[in-house]
């Protein structure tokens, strides 16, 4: 029997509370919006396991094509709890992480467009890269590299 093999990872989800404000910030980031749609109905929660529901979903593309951020900002039912304040090392899903041409200019501009803050320091591993992490305005935390040596 021929095992069955995975072909690529799809996307990574992330429930927002504000689809325009994230849209925004990852816009700055570099990712381009491919669409953005309402899903609802009991078809849809059969998927998710809410029953009845109402999201509106925004997918968004890497320049280089390959990888996707789908980010959903649920109408109904509500959000039930909110992991965005947690620390770096608290169990679930932690950050997204995206490698940028210049880690500095990037800091700069999420900070004063976009509030963004930054979680410890801007710090070099080696001399392979350059590393951070920040939580934009509304929480959400994502890391930047900076790639030295190519």
């Amino acid at each position: 029997m021929v095992q069955n093999k995975l072909l690529r990872m799809d996307n990574m989800g992330i429930v927002v509370e504000s689809l325009d404000k994230t849209i925004s910030f990852f816009e700055e980031i570099g990712l381009k919006l491919e669409g953005r749609a309402m899903v609802e109905g009991e078809w849809a929660g059969r998927i998710t396991g809410l029953g009845d529901q109402s999201v509106e979903i925004a997918m968004l593309v890497t320049p280089d094509g390959h990888s996707r951020l789908e980010l959903s900002q649920f109408i109904r039912p509500a959000v039930v709890s909110d992991h965005r304040t947690a620390e770096v090392n608290a169990l679930g899903y932690l950050r997204a992480m995206f490698t940028v041409e210049d880690i500095d200019e990037m800091v700069i501009r999420l900070k004063e467009k976009h509030g963004a803050q930054l979680v410890g320091e801007v710090v070099q591993y080696q001399n392979f890269y350059r590393l951070c992490y920040l939580r934009a305005a509304d929480g959400l935390l994502i890391g930047l590299a900076q790639q030295l040596i190519v």
